[in-house]
C-alpha cells in the first residue's frame, strides 16, 4: 500500500537545515566542476531512454537486441550526421548570400525611419545623439595623453587548436558508446542499481525506475512527434512561400522545441528576421509570422494536449526556475536536459524520503488538501480566495461533500488551535463569520438533499397522492457559535419541504433549552457538537432532556471524532441520546428515522 503524503515524514524534521543547504552546495559544485563527465552521461542517458522503446519493439518482432540497438543507434546517428552535414552547408550558403541582401535590408530601415518621425523613438535618438556630441568635445578639449605602445602578439600555431577541436568529436564518441552499452545492458544496469540501494527497498526502487522512466520516454516520444511535425510543416510553408534554405529552418524549429519556452520564440527569429532581408515588401515577412503563429497555436492547443494526455509531473514554476539553473550549471546542453534531470528529480523526491522536499517543490500536484487550503486562507483573512476553493471543489462535489471534507474540517481545525493558543478571539470570530457567510451563499443554490429512506411514502408524494405535514426538529448547539454553524450545515441538507428546522443560539444556557423544549411540546431534538471537546457538555445535555422529557426523540451530531469515537458514543446512548452520528449524512439518517415515526398522519390532497 503506497504511504500518503501526510504519513511521510518531512525531511527538515530529520537533518538540521544547515546540512541540507551544505549538502545541496556541496552537489552544485560537483555537478559543475564534473561536467565535463557528467554532461556526456546525461545526454546518453537521454538519448537511451528515447530509443529503448524502439529497441524493445524490435526485440519484440524477433531481432537479437544487440543488433536491435546496433541498428537503431546507426540509423539515429547517421540521420543526425547527414542533417548536421546538409545544415552546415546551408549555413554556409547562407553567410555568402547575404550581401546580396544590404539593398532590402537598408530599404525596411528606411521605411521604419519614415514611420517613426516625430514620434517618441526619434525624439529619444535626438538626444542620445546630442549627449554623445557632447562628450566628444570633452574628449578633444582634454590634453594629449601619452599614447600606449602598441604589442603585436603572434597567432598561436594551428597545432594548439587540435584539442579545442577534437574535444567536440571526443565527447559525440563518449556518447555513442555509452548510449550503445546502456542499451545493451540496460536490464543488468537496473540489477545494480537495485542492489546499491538494497533489496529491503526493491519494491520502492522498482517504481522509482519504471515512473521516472515512463515519464521521461513519454516525453521525448511525444515531444520528437510533435516538434518533428512542427519542423516538417514549417519547412514546407517557408518553402511555399519561398523563403531560402527553407529545409534549414524547418530541422532548426524542430531542434529548438525541445528547450522549454525559449527555444520556440528563437527558432521563429531565425526565419522572421531573413524574411525582412530577402524580401522586397511586407507581405512575405507577415506570411511567415502568421504561419509560425498559426502552426505554434495548433501545436499547444491541439496536439500536445492530444499526444501528452497529461504532463510530465512538474510544475511550470519549477520546470522555469529548474531551466534557467540547469542553463547557468552546464550551458546550452544543461537547457536541453533540464525537463529530464527535473522529472527525475520529481521522482526521486516522491520515492526518498530525504529528497521529500524536492517531490513537494517540483510536482504539480496539488500539496495541500482542499481542506487545508481553505482554512490556510481563512487564518490570512481571504474570505474571497477561501470562497473560490469552495466553488471550485462544488464543481465536482456535491454540497453535502463540501460541507463534510471542507468546512467541518476547517472548524475542526479552528477549535482546535484556538485551544493551542494558536488564534486570538479576533481571529476565530473572523473566521466564524466568514463561514456563515459562505454557508448563506451555498444556499442560494440549487438544493441538493439527502435520499429518504421512507420510500413508499416518497412515492406516494412524487405522484400527489398525499399531503404531509412538516416534521418539526430543533437544533440545539452544545457549546458555541462553532457548534452552531454545523448544525446550520445539517438544516440545509434536510430536505425543506419535509422538515422545519429550528436552530437554537449556542448562548442559551441548558436550563433555558430544557424549559423551551418541555413547553413547546418538541418531539425531535437535535444536539450538535464538534470535535475537539464538547463531551462532557453534549452529555450533560442528554441527561438533562432525558430525565425531564422521557419520551423526547434525541439525535446527537457529534462531528469531526478522530479517535475513539464508538466509546463516546455509547456514553451519549448511555446518557440518553436515541442515536448518535460522526457525520452529517449519517445525522439525517437518523433524523429522517425518528421523523418516519413522529410524522403526523397524512391528509388526501384537496383537487382543484
Amino acid at each position: 500500500m503506497p504511504r500518503s503524503k501526510a504519513a511521510m515524514p518531512s525531511v527538515f524534521r530529520k537533518l538540521p537545515l544547515l546540512y541540507i543547504f551544505a549538502s545541496l552546495a556541496l552537489a552544485t559544485a560537483a555537478l559543475y566542476w564534473a561536467k565535463a563527465v557528467l554532461i556526456p552521461v546525461a545526454l546518453a542517458i537521454l538519448l537511451a531512454f528515447l530509443l529503448s522503446p524502439v529497441v524493445t519493439f524490435l526485440q519484440r518482432h524477433g531481432l537479437n537486441r544487440v543488433l536491435a540497438v546496433l541498428l537503431v543507434v546507426f540509423l539515429v546517428f547517421s540521420l543526425l550526421g547527414g542533417l548536421s552535414w546538409v545544415i552546415g552547408q546551408q549555413v554556409v550558403r547562407l553567410t555568402n548570400e547575404l550581401p546580396r541582401y544590404e539593398h532590402n535590408i537598408k530599404r525596411k530601415i528606411a521605411d521604419l525611419r519614415g514611420a517613426g518621425e516625430g514620434s517618441f523613438l526619434e525624439k529619444a535618438q535626438q538626444t542620445a545623439q546630442k549627449v554623445a556630441e557632447e562628450l566628444q568635445k570633452d574628449e578633444e578639449a582634454a590634453p594629449d595623453r601619452e599614447k600606449p605602445v602598441p604589442v603585436v602578439v603572434q597567432p598561436p600555431s594551428a597545432i594548439w587548436s587540435l584539442p579545442v577541436l577534437l574535444e567536440p568529436l571526443a565527447t559525440a564518441g563518449l556518447v555513442i558508446a555509452l548510449v550503445i552499452f546502456m542499451l545493451i545492458e540496460r536490464g543488468d544496469l537496473r540489477n545494480r542499481l537495485i542492489r546499491l540501494v538494497g533489496y529491503g527497498r526493491l519494491t520502492l526502487t522498482t517504481k522509482a525506475l519504471d515512473e521516472a522512466g515512463r515519464r521521461i520516454s513519454r516525453y521525448l516520444l511525444m515531444q520528437s512527434i510533435i516538434n518533428s511535425s512542427f519542423g516538417v510543416a514549417i519547412g514546407l510553408g517557408l518553402f511555399l512561400i519561398g523563403l531560402p534554405h527553407a529545409l534549414l529552418w524547418g530541422v532548426l524549429a524542430a531542434v529548438l522545441r525541445f528547450i522549454p519556452y525559449i527555444g520556440p520564440a528563437v527558432a521563429a527569429l531565425f526565419p522572421v528576421t531573413l524574411s525582412l532581408a530577402v524580401f522586397p515588401g511586407w507581405q512575405e515577412p507577415l506570411l511567415v509570422m502568421g504561419l509560425i503563429l498559426v502552426l505554434e497555436l495548433l501545436s499547444n492547443m491541439i496536439m500536445e494536449p492530444l499526444l501528452y494526455g497529461r504532463s510530465v509531473g512538474v510544475s511550470t514554476v519549477a520546470l522555469m526556475i529548474a531551466v534557467a539553473f540547469w542553463t547557468w550549471l552546464w550551458g546550452p546542453v544543461g537547457l536541453l536536459l533540464a525537463t529530464p534531470l527535473t522529472v527525475s528529480l520529481g521522482v526521486l523526491g516522491r520515492y526518498v524520503p530525504q529528497l521529500e522536499f524536492l517531490g513537494v517543490l517540483l510536482s504539480d500536484e496539488p500539496v495541500m488538501e482542499t481542506s487545508t487550503s481553505y482554512y490556510q486562507r481563512l487564518v490570512a483573512r481571504d474570505q474571497d480566495e477561501a470562497m473560490e476553493l469552495v466553488e471550485e471543489y462544488l464543481e465536482s462535489h456535491t454540497l453535502a461533500e463540501v460541507y463534510e471534507t471542507v468546512l467541518i474540517p476547517a472548524l475542526y481545525a479552528t477549535r482546535r488551535d484556538y485551544t493551542r493558543h494558536n488564534l486570538t478571539d479576533d481571529e476565530v470570530q473572523f473566521i466564524v463569520q466568514a463561514t456563515r457567510e459562505i454557508i448563506e451563499e451555498l444556499v442560494i443554490r440549487p438544493p441538493q438533499t439527502l435520499p429518504e429512506t421512507a420510500g413508499e411514502t416518497t412515492s406516494l408524494l412524487d405522484r400527489g397522492a398525499i399531503v404531509v405535514s412538516k416534521i418539526q426538529v430543533v437544533g440545539c448547539p452544545a457549546r458555541d457559535e462553532i457548534d452552531e454553524l454545523a448544525l446550520l450545515m445539517l438544516q440545509q441538507l434536510l430536505d425543506p419541504t419535509r422538515y422545519e428546522v429550528a436552530l437554537l443560539p449556542a448562548t442559551m444556557l441548558t436550563s433555558e433549552v430544557v424549559s423551551l423544549v418541555e413547553a413547546k411540546q418538541v418531539g425531535l431534538i437535535c444536539l450538535g457538537t464538534l470535535a475537539p471537546g464538547g463531551m462532557a457538555q453534549t452529555r450533560y445535555f442528554c441527561l438533562r432532556l432525558r430525565q425531564r422529557l422521557p419520551g423526547l426523540k434525541i439525535v446527537v451530531g457529534q462531528w469531526g471524532v478522530r479517535g475513539e469515537s464508538e466509546k463516546s458514543q455509547e456514553l451519549l446512548r448511555t446518557a440518553g441520546a436515541n442515536h448518535v452520528g460522526t457525520t452529517l449524512h449519517e445525522t439525517c439518517l437518523h433524523i429522517m428515522e425518528l421523523g418516519a415515526v413522529l410524522a403526523p398522519p397524512v391528509s388526501p390532497a384537496i383537487e382543484a
